[in-house]
């Protein structure tokens, strides 16, 4: 059963996948602007660019253009970037390790320390620090993440001098210069995806306790602590896992304004850059890189929510 259930979600991806590409390709082939215009300039004559449109193959059918790009793409080949020459794989390689750099180092910090955040506030529900949990979540779930990071620019780095303005990485490091270069834009999204895993963490757990085995366990007088971590914890995985699996895959594709404002050489930087200069072949490999992750992760989370709930792994 567990099996079929993997295979159902893994279909439904590679669907989704499939469904995402045709979107992805289309709105791409409908942007304004013109790649051979960009690589040739305005003096180009109509020859020239015919004759680059040809090279470039956007002469040919859309639907030729499609399943000649999904083939390559699904055989690891990601083309050549049509702004600079480059092969896009090299193009990538580098902002993705950059990218999965940051994310790792943010849901290193972020997921114990919500998951801890969430427990002790579904712990103590009601009281003063249950508010204060519960007002601090709220008020950064309704703050854009550039109002945050514009306020620990002028903070940290304008008045107080304690860290750099930008994350400019130069590949020469050492561990503590690259971690007080990647700072700022780890405390900002520490702050943005704490919030959301905090909130899930405290809801999931309260909403289990109002189940009547825990309230047996209540009346049997068992310790409260003791039936979050031992009962309430387990059966409240399954939408703690979800969200969380949702602020991972926002870490590797959402976090554009953050790369943009600290000037982090990541791949969502990179995705925007592709716009910005018409490089069709590199904005559709990021974006399918991202729905990629998306579909991971959440695969990766309905497994978990599955494994961790026996309902769903002997239905009736």
């Amino acid at each position: 059963m567990m099996t079929q259930m993997v295979l159902r979600r893994l279909g439904i991806g590679f669907a989704t996948l499939i469904v995402v590409s045709i979107i992805v390709f289309i709105g791409t082939s409908i942007l304004p602007g013109d790649v051979a215009q960009i690589i040739l300039g305005q003096s180009a004559t109509p020859e020239t660019l015919a004759a680059l449109r040809a090279q470039l193959g956007m002469d040919q059918p859309l639907y030729v253009q499609y399943f000649s790009w999904l083939g390559n793409m699904m055989t690891g080949d990601l083309g050549i970037s049509k702004a600079g020459g480059a092969t896009i794989s090299s193009l990538i390689d580098g902002r993705l390790g950059n990218t999965m750099m940051m994310a790792g180092f943010v849901s290193g910090i972020a997921i114990p320390v919500s998951v801890v955040l969430g427990l002790w506030a579904a712990m103590h529900p009601g009281t003063w620090l249950d508010r204060t949990i519960t007002f601090c979540t709220l008020s950064t779930i309704s703050v854009p993440e550039f109002f945050i990071a514009t306020i620990l620019v002028l903070i940290l780095a304008v008045e107080l001098h304690w860290l750099p303005s930008t994350a400019y990485l130069t590949g020469d490091e050492t561990f503590l210069q690259l971690l007080r270069a990647l700072a700022m834009p780890l405390i900002t999204l520490v702050i943005v995806v704490s919030a959301q895993m905090i909130r899930m963490t405290r809801a999931g757990i309260l909403n289990v306790m109002s189940s009547p085995y825990i309230e047996m366990a209540i009346l049997k007088g068992v310790p409260r602590r003791r039936i979050i971590l031992r009962h309430a914890l387990f059966n409240a995985i399954g939408p703690i896992v979800n969200v969380i699996a949702l602020n991972l895959a926002y870490l590797v594709s959402g976090v554009v304004i953050v790369e943009t404002i600290f000037a982090y050489p990541g791949l969502a930087k990179l995705m925007i850059d592709g716009v910005q200069t018409r490089d069709l072949p590199l904005v559709q490999a990021c974006a399918m890189i991202f729905c990629a992750t998306y579909v991971l992760l959440i695969l990766v989370a309905d497994v978990a929510s599955i494994l961790s709930n026996p309902r769903l792994r002997q239905p009736k």
